[in-house]
């Protein structure tokens, strides 16, 4: 039985960080959003539970160690695994392998950047959905540039005050407000991503 329980845990853990990994950005990378508290009426809504039998066979699959605890779940733990299971049945192999390769880097990190990313991933998480594809947006964004220009960003990140980090979400906001109202035309005229002294 503890055996078992241990795997259910790994297992929700696994997918957790998988779906951390490869959905939410990485805030070390981008500067981070503001925590956005959820509104009133969402807070106030308790979640409904999730029945087994309305998952699909794949996701049933997925989750298959949580089968026979499903029932005792907290509602709001049913739903992030039907979730996550559902985004986890989306992703290509390679993401589901960069996944894995992330999940294992994971467990490796100590107890106090594990709750530093979680928290990440809960102020991420508590942003409006429109907020929420903006940010990915930009994570996609910064992963297409190259390696050098990825890790300049970072150490620039790292090294500002908090009053030049919000600064820089400021620009990175306006930025984001302009490209929206001017889009460029297909094909040309880019505008390189803006530098932040």
């Amino acid at each position: 039985m503890g055996k078992h329980i241990r795997m259910n845990t790994r297992m929700t853990a696994f997918l957790a960080t998988a779906l951390l990994a490869a959905a939410a950005p990485s805030f070390a990378q981008e500067p981070p959003p503001p925590a956005a508290a959820p509104p009133a009426a969402a807070a106030a809504t308790p979640s409904a539970p999730v029945a087994w039998s309305s998952l699909s066979p794949e996701q049933q699959r997925v989750l298959g160690s949580m089968s026979n605890q499903w029932g005792s779940l907290p509602p709001e733990r049913q739903q992030a695994l039907a979730n996550g299971s559902k985004r986890w049945l989306e992703m290509s192999p390679e993401q589901q392998a960069q996944a894995r390769e992330r999940f294992s880097h994971w467990q490796t990190l100590p107890p106090d950047q594990r709750r530093a990313l979680h928290d990440r991933w809960q102020r991420f998480q508590a942003l409006p959905p429109r907020e929420r594809e903006a940010v990915r947006q930009n994570y996609h964004r910064f992963q297409q540039l190259p390696p050098a220009q990825r890790q300049m960003l970072r150490q620039q990140w790292r090294n500002a005050t908090p009053e030049q980090r919000a600064q820089m979400v400021e620009q990175a906001r306006a930025e984001r407000a302009r490209r929206a109202e001017h889009p460029q035309p297909r094909g040309g005229g880019r505008n390189p991503p803006p530098r932040f002294r």
